[in-house]
């Protein structure tokens, strides 16, 4: 496998590219790849070129595009809302580890119970792409701004953050998962994604301590459906990986 590099903006065929310092410097003094030799570059909207070095400059290295060609989107296209946790190091192997499943948007979740309030967008993005990358993957998650709970659930916003491709598409299904007693939910999130396979889905994973009984009758009235992930108590990231697998695998 040829290696594998993001570049935000694709090209066409023919097109010259000139690569970022970090790029750069992988490609010729960590790989020491020479002026001819070929590598992949993806701009994380579906586009896979193939292009050769023509210029390898360490810090400004100069390829041509070969080939280009497009990946469509899944169709079933997923988006988890999430709140940071209070151990970044656990949101950010959330972050990875979705990515690599597949997942198409992530929103920071600002909740009642969210102890970390503090984003830190750049860093996340690069472990988005780094994940990406990784993954041998040609969409890239999108990640939007935190977003309190409230603004949310109430908004009719929720489809804009799974449609990448410009076309429009159907407003996916609203989940959350909870652990509350009352109301408990009654429907376990596999068995929904059974009853229908292939649908675009947000579903919202609650913060460490849950939701509170407000939002989810909030989340609820505004006809978010509630589903279980299962008997154990999951941490938030764990709960998160779970509802992505069920989601984007099934």
């Amino acid at each position: 496998m040829l290696p594998y590099f993001y570049h935000a903006s694709a090209g066409t065929a023919g097109d010259e590219l000139l690569l970022d310092e970090d790029n750069s410097r992988h490609i010729v003094q960590v790989l020491r790849m020479k002026p001819g030799e070929e590598l992949l570059l993806t701009d994380g909207n579906g586009a896979l070129l193939t292009a050769a070095i023509i210029d390898d400059h360490k810090k400004k290295c100069r390829v041509r595009v070969k080939t280009v060609t497009r990946q469509l989107l899944p169709k079933r296209e997923i988006g988890i809302a999430i709140p940071p946790l209070k151990n970044a190091s656990r949101f950010e192997w959330f972050l990875e580890k979705a990515t690599e499943i597949g997942v198409r948007a992530i929103i920071p979740l600002l909740s009642e119970r969210t102890e970390r309030q503090h984003t830190k967008p750049e860093r996340w993005q690069s472990i988005l792409v780094s994940a990406m990358l990784q993954s041998q993957q040609t969409w890239l998650p999108k990640l939007a701004e935190a977003m309190p709970f409230s603004q949310l659930v109430a908004s009719e916003m929720a489809g804009q953050w799974l449609s990448g491709d410009g076309q429009e598409k159907a407003a996916p299904r609203r989940l959350i998962a909870h652990c509350l007693e009352a109301p408990r939910p009654t429907d376990h999130l596999a068995d929904v994604v059974r009853a229908q396979a292939t649908a675009s889905t947000l579903i919202l994973i609650g913060p460490e301590g849950d939701f509170s009984a407000k939002e989810v009758e909030a989340a609820l009235a505004a006809g978010f459906v509630p589903v279980s992930l299962g008997e154990n108590r999951l941490r938030t990231e764990t709960a998160g990986i779970v509802a992505a697998t069920l989601l984007c695998v099934g």
